[in-house]
């Protein structure tokens, strides 16, 4: 076994069809070990202490990565199971759009490995705080138990879209998406 890179990118490939996601629910492999991977807070993700060269095989390794019940990140695929390190979310999210208005609206961002998701109940919005301060940790839920965390810019465009609305005799701040309120904070 391997944990270079790019051996484990052609194992997935074999492994796995051209467009579909890797099936990592059916993927049970034991531990192979930790690797010295981390994904640093800004989205870099770094090998050895090296940024990974080539966007095709981070694009790759986010499809095979999933985080578990024990809270760590593991680079999976049929045969290997990989320990990883993360600093904050996996993914970054940018690009804000929103399509339609009203109850109708439903707003979507890109990811910085290029991939699209719209919030929803299959990618629902989470805006918390980081531990020990008040600074928002605004994430959308990908799949496997990983969020993308929205970049400021977009943190900003989702905040040209927040509306008020009475939550249970509450005043919440928040942004419709799906046809759901997304509550992202405590109205005024």
């Amino acid at each position: 076994m391997s944990k270079r890179p790019e051996d484990i990118a052609r194992s997935v490939q074999q492994a796995t069809t051209a467009k579909a996601l890797p099936p990592l629910e059916s993927w049970h492999p034991e531990l192979s070990g930790d690797m010295d991977l981390i994904i640093t807070r800004d989205g870099n993700w770094l090998y050895q202490g090296a940024p990974i060269a080539r966007e095709a095989t981070v694009k790759l390794f986010s499809t095979i990565l999933r985080r578990e019940d024990d809270g760590e990140f593991y680079l999976v695929t049929p045969v290997e199971k990989w320990r990883i390190k993360v600093e904050d979310t996996p993914l970054l999210a940018h690009s804000l759009e929103a399509r339609g208005h009203g109850e109708d609206q439903v707003l979507s961002v890109t990811t910085n490995v290029g991939e699209s998701l719209e919030i929803g109940t299959e990618h629902p919005l989470v805006v918390g705080q980081y531990p020990g301060s008040d600074e928002p940790r605004p994430v959308v839920q990908v799949r496997h138990g990983l969020e993308a965390r929205l970049v400021t810019a977009a943190f900003y465009d989702l905040a040209d879209r927040v509306e008020e609305r009475d939550v249970q005799g509450k005043s919440q701040l928040g942004v419709l998406s799906h046809g759901k309120f997304w509550k992202i904070g405590q109205g005024g």
